[in-house]
């Protein structure tokens, strides 16, 4: 059985912390910027990342967005120790080549005790929109948020 070639990841600030996952690093997933209930973050998808017909493949293009909505969650105070997708939903838009580097913004719609919401646009560098997505995470807290107007 032959090992399939992994892209190399991009570099992150997270780098040296130990928050990137294994699986942003097999998809060289790289942090570009973070900002209160926002996370963007970018991949250069590789030729083993390609659908039957050349394109990117939209599983790859779902991975990425689902990561800058769940990254976007990880802004919040208090802070999301955990956050998982149980629902997501992905409308493409216009293929995305191979070799293109591609920038997923995620956004916290909605962010309660033990849900949130995100939303996610996926774009080329050029900002030709390629995929919009909507998700909906399981989420920990790393210090409760017992009552208010978001707690779930």
């Amino acid at each position: 059985m032959s090992s399939v070639p992994r892209p190399s990841p991009q570099p992150s600030p997270l780098e040296g912390r130990g928050d990137i996952s294994p699986a942003w690093r097999w998809l060289g997933i790289g942090l570009v910027e973070v900002g209160e209930g926002s996370a963007t973050v970018e991949m250069t998808p590789s030729e083993d990342m390609a659908n039957h017909a050349g394109f990117v493949h939209g599983g790859m293009i779902s991975a990425l967005a689902d990561s800058a909505m769940g990254r976007s969650l990880r802004t919040l105070v208090p802070g999301v120790a955990r956050a998982m997708s149980f629902d997501l939903k992905l409308s493409f838009i216009s293929p995305a080549r191979v070799g293109e580097t591609l920038r997923a913004t995620g956004r916290v719609v909605h962010a309660g005790r033990r849900t949130a919401v995100g939303e996610c646009r996926v774009e080329t560098l050029e900002r030709r929109l390629v995929a919009t997505a909507s998700g909906t995470f399981a989420i920990t807290r790393e210090k409760g948020i017992t009552e208010g107007s978001n707690a779930d």
